[in-house]
């Protein structure tokens, strides 16, 4: 029984798609290779990055990555050269700067504006009275109660 679970929990662990052949022979440049592709997104699955992706460009990221690892080039300089090759969106977290102060603003400033339009609607609600309402007829309060009554 325990090695049942043992399996289902080594299964349910996230696959990392990084092939025998990527991977670099010095461990600590494979090791930084491995923490840099954590945070680049693969452009074909989106929200996934390229150490998790199977997809052809993931791979090729992948490796153009450790290539410039290996050539000599420092964390920042090696993702540097990523992002000016596909632009910030190859990021998973890009920095809030520029551009994407939008992206960043949007969520919170949604949040905002749903609870303010919330509250006006509520608010008007309970200010609304029943008087607006019209009194049934006589005719239409005995057909009313016809239809009730089945």
């Amino acid at each position: 029984m325990k090695a049942l679970l043992v399996a289902l929990l080594l299964m349910a662990s996230p696959a990392l798609a990084v092939q025998p052949d990527e991977i670099l022979s010095d461990p600590a440049l494979e090791e930084r290779a491995r923490d840099l592709s954590k945070g680049l997104r693969c452009l074909v699955c989106r929200n996934e990055s390229i150490d998790e992706s199977n997809a052809s460009l993931a791979r090729d990221l992948r490796i153009l990555l450790r290539e410039r690892l290996v050539a000599g080039d420092s964390d920042a300089e090696a993702v540097d050269f990523i992002v000016a090759r596909y632009g910030e969106y190859v990021l998973l977290n890009p920095p809030a700067s520029g551009s994407t102060w939008l992206l960043w603003g949007a969520g919170p400033l949604m949040l905002l504006l749903a609870g303010g339009l919330g509250y006006g609607y509520l608010r008007g609600r309970s200010k609304a009275t029943a008087s607006d309402q019209t009194p049934l007829s006589s005719e239409e309060q005995a057909r009313l109660d016809d239809i009730l009554k089945g």
